[in-house]
């Protein structure tokens, strides 16, 4: 069962990926995802990375729309925390959810993130520009200003699988309230 704090980390991407704001994701809302990531310089540039996009965002909400009726209610969030509690038995999953999103973000090719970049996968997936502050420093943790490929997916799953506020993978997608990002 979620945690009080991995409900709160869940809710802030809820509303990150509600983009009509009407309190429910539906499937306009995870193509409005996926078009946000199209727009992307990479993507937009590379039709198979596109494709790569749409397919894991797409692919997330037939996953999360197994209820019947197509819609994943806001208040509850009954179907979304499901998800959640079923997340360590989908490690590959979400492995590779990270690897197409590290592809889509890594707008120069050099097999890494670096500080812009994470912030661009920042507002990218809010829709919006969010403030940062030093959240790429406490995900950079061997301080080389970069995020390898092996240690952002490291990062990534930890953000969608770890109940510990103190992991730094929290702060993958941008702050978290309850999170130092000092």
């Amino acid at each position: 069962m979620a945690s009080g704090f991995q409900w709160a980390k869940v809710q802030t991407m809820f509303k990150a990926f509600d983009a009509d704001g009407n309190g429910y994701l539906e499937g306009s809302d995870f193509e409005a995802l996926a078009g946000r990531w199209e727009r992307l310089p990479r993507v937009a540039a590379e039709p198979e990375l596109a494709a790569r996009v749409n397919t894991v965002v797409m692919g997330w909400w037939d996953l999360l729309s197994t209820n019947g009726d197509g819609r994943v209610e806001r208040i509850g969030m009954a179907e979304l925390m499901a998800m959640v509690d079923r997340l360590p038995a989908m490690q590959q999953t979400v492995a590779a959810t990270a690897d197409t999103i590290f592809d889509a973000v890594d707008e120069n090719e050099d097999g890494r993130i670096s500080r812009g970049e994470h912030e661009q996968l920042i507002n990218t997936w809010h829709g919006r520009s969010i403030p940062t502050g030093n959240v790429f420093h406490r995900l950079d943790q061997d301080g080389d200003g970069y995020l390898s490929r092996a240690e952002f997916a490291a990062l990534w799953t930890e953000f969608w699988i770890s109940d510990d506020p103190s992991d730094p993978g929290n702060l993958m997608c941008g702050p978290v309230t309850g999170i130092l990002t000092t």
